[in-house]
């Protein structure tokens, strides 16, 4: 995808891919030379190499679903390009690449412009930076609370509340 592009949708709901394991809903944040930043529901923030995406789509009556408020002051880390973004989340717990059978999850420890290493478990893994999609390091946003739940759990509490003082009268 190209940069200028999708400039044009920063701040807005967008669709990354048609469908598919790596298909992601989200806010974009921020572009940069050769990745860029979406805040997704599922998956929290996600970066995305601008090679690896094949579509970008964005609603014209602005329906696509997105159930997270973006706070103003989202700390998520950036860098001039993707090589230089994974040398700044050296060390953290990350996920490569969203679904599908070349997904992987553990510490990242090395990288160059050639592979990532990651610590799975008892071993390393080298994964081929030209095969890295996505990749996230756990940076997650929470979802408000619905007001249907929170009155529903007050009534909870109030009636364990009442069984608790029950309890200690009985004592």
């Amino acid at each position: 995808m190209d940069r200028e592009m999708m400039n044009q949708h920063v701040g807005k709901t967008i669709r990354v891919d048609r469908g598919g394991p790596e298909s992601r809903i989200g806010k974009l944040l921020a572009v940069f030379e050769d990745y860029f930043v979406l805040l997704t529901e599922s998956d929290g923030v996600v970066y995305y190499k601008t090679n690896h995406v094949r579509s970008v789509t964005e609603s014209s009556k602005d329906i696509l679903n997105f159930g997270l408020k973006v706070p103003e002051k989202l700390d998520y880390k950036t860098a001039e390009n993707f090589h230089k973004l994974l040398e700044s989340i050296r060390f953290q717990w990350v996920k490569i690449n969203r679904g599908g059978s070349e997904s992987l999850e553990g510490v990242l420890s090395d990288s160059n412009k050639h592979y990532a290493s990651l610590i799975v478990k008892d071993e390393v893994v080298r994964f081929s930076m030209k095969h890295i999609r996505n990749i996230s390091y756990g940076l997650m946003v929470e979802k408000p609370k619905e007001d249907d739940s929170e009155k529903s759990n007050d009534g909870e509490d109030n009636d364990n509340n009442q069984n608790n003082d029950e309890n200690e009268d009985n004592e």
